[in-house]
């Protein structure tokens, strides 16, 4: 049976989430994947109207250009994180969230330390000084549990 909702640890490396893409195109990717940094509670005082807003402070993933992926191609999808850059975080409203997803390391490309400035990042796994290359999202787990009623 699937569940209604799934828990994640914000900060421990294992807090990913998958949303569906505003892209198109014959070869825009279905989902837009980050990592959860934060989660926040923000009072907003718009034109006069005050309210409680939830927000996520995430770390963006991107699909590592011209790699297939697919079930007829038996790859599964491969992304990495965005550079450092205006667009590598930012905040999102928790109910564009699908669900959270399993992503496994490529180890056989390594670690980089050249994503972020160098040195210990609240935005890397347990305060550390590098990040994986890139990261293969495990479709296997996304499609049993989508599967399942």
């Amino acid at each position: 049976m699937r569940r209604d909702q799934d828990t994640l640890h914000p900060g421990h490396g294992r807090a990913a989430i998958m949303m569906l893409s505003r892209e198109q195109g014959p070869d825009a990717h279905p989902f837009w994947y980050a990592q959860v940094l934060g989660t926040f509670l923000i009072a907003v005082s718009h034109r006069g109207v005050d309210r409680m807003m939830e927000v996520l402070w995430v770390r963006w993933f991107g699909v590592v250009p011209g790699h297939q992926w697919g079930i007829k191609k038996a790859r599964l999808p491969k992304i990495g994180f965005i550079p450092d850059s205006p667009g590598a975080f930012g905040f999102l409203d928790p109910s564009l969230v699908l669900r959270a997803c399993h992503l496994i390391p490529a180890f056989s490309e390594g670690r980089t330390d050249s994503l972020l400035p160098h040195g210990p990042s609240i935005a890397r796994e347990n305060g550390g000084t590098d990040d994986w290359t890139a990261y293969y999202v495990n479709m296997q787990v996304l499609f049993s549990n989508l599967t399942k009623t």
